[in-house]
């Protein structure tokens, strides 16, 4: 049951980055942005 919730989780995430960026380029912005964010934080 937590690995199908984990799951779906994940999945809502990827298609809403996905929706919200329209093209590959926006994509590739927001991941390098969050993987800044998260090595803010170390």
């Amino acid at each position: 049951m937590r690995k199908a919730a984990v799951a779906l989780l994940l999945t809502l995430a990827l298609t809403s980055t996905l929706a919200s960026c329209g093209t590959v380029a926006g994509v590739g912005e927001d991941i390098t942005g969050a993987s800044r964010t998260v090595q803010g934080w170390f």
